[in-house]
C-alpha cells in the first residue's frame, strides 16, 4: 500500500495514510476535538479507527486516557498500529482488527466511559459505491448498519457513558430514533456547515446511556470561510 506521511497538530503527530485508499476527512478532526474526556484515565473506544487518527489526537491531548481502536479492514488496522508505534503511543492506544458486532465486551475493556465513531453513512444500495474497497467500506453500510452500530455502542458503554457520532443531517431523524430505541439519549448536537449561509450537511451528536431527556443544540460549526480557508474555530482544532 502506497502511503503519504502527513503532519498534524503543528508537527506533533506524523500520520501515514493510503494515497489511493481511504483517507480521513475533516470530520475526524472535528469529532476528536469535541469528544473530550470527563476525567483522567477514561477508557475510550474508536469504532472504525481507520489509520488511527482520532485515538492519536485524543492520546496526545489527554495523556492519561486509554483508547482501543477497532478496524475491520486488515490493511488499515496494520497502518493504525504503525502510526501508534511511530508516534510512541503504545502505552495508551491498542488497535484491534475485527468486526465490532462480533467482538466481546471484554475485548475492548468494557464497560467504557466513551465511544466515538465516524461511521459509514450511506445505505448499501444508495448512490455510487466507490470501486476502491477501502473507501467503499468507509462510506457505505456494507459491513455494519446504523442499528448494529448503535447496539454495539450501547453494549460496551457503562451507564452514563457517552457516545459521540458524526452523521448526515438527512438521516438525523433516523439516527435520533435509533439512539433512543437503544437507550442512548441524545444530549448535545451541532450542525456542520461547509460555509456561512449554506445548509447543514452533517451533524455532531453526543448521546448518553440511560440519561434523562433533554437536548442542547450548540452553535453552527462552519468549516470554511468564503476564501476557502478554515474558519477560526477550525484552525483552533488543528492546534495542540
Amino acid at each position: 500500500m502506497s502511503c503519504s506521511l502527513d503532519s498534524f497538530l503543528e508537527g506533533h503527530l506524523k500520520i501515514c495514510q493510503s494515497r489511493a485508499g481511504y483517507r480521513f476527512s475533516v470530520d475526524a478532526l472535528i469529532l476528536a476535538y469535541h469528544a473530550v474526556p470527563n476525567k483522567p484515565a477514561e477508557k475510550i473506544l474508536d469504532i472504525g479507527t481507520g489509520c488511527g487518527i482520532m485515538p492519536l489526537i485524543t492520546a496526545f491531548r489527554y495523556p492519561d486516557v486509554h483508547i482501543v481502536g477497532v478496524e475491520i479492514q486488515s490493511e488499515l488496522a496494520a497502518l493504525a498500529r504503525t502510526n501508534v508505534e511511530e508516534n510512541g503511543f503504545q502505552s495508551q492506544i491498542r488497535i484491534l482488527e475485527g468486526d465490532i458486532l462480533h467482538l466481546r465486551a471484554g475485548d475492548v475493556g468494557a464497560p467504557l466511559d466513551m465511544v466515538m465513531t465516524n461511521p459509514p453513512y450511506r445505505k448499501p444500495r444508495s448512490g455510487r459505491i466507490n470501486p476502491q474497497s477501502q473507501r467503499a467500506l468507509a462510506r457505505h453500510e456494507i459491513t455494519v448498519s446504523l442499528d448494529g452500530l448503535i447496539k454495539a455502542m450501547r453494549r460496551v458503554l457503562k451507564t452514563g457513558g457517552r457516545g459521540w457520532i458524526i452523521y448526515p443531517v438527512e438521516r438525523l431523524v433516523e439516527l435520533m430514533a435509533c439512539l433512543r430505541a437503544h437507550h442512548l439519549e441524545p444530549k448535545y448536537m451541532r450542525v456542520l456547515h461547509s460555509r456561512y449561509g449554506t445548509d447543514g450537511k452533517r451533524c455532531l451528536i453526543k448521546a448518553v446511556k440511560a440519561a434523562r431527556p433533554g437536548l442542547i443544540v450548540g452553535p453552527p460549526l462552519v468549516i470554511y470561510n468564503e476564501d476557502g480557508r478554515y474558519t477560526e474555530e477550525m484552525v483552533a482544532m488543528l492546534h495542540p
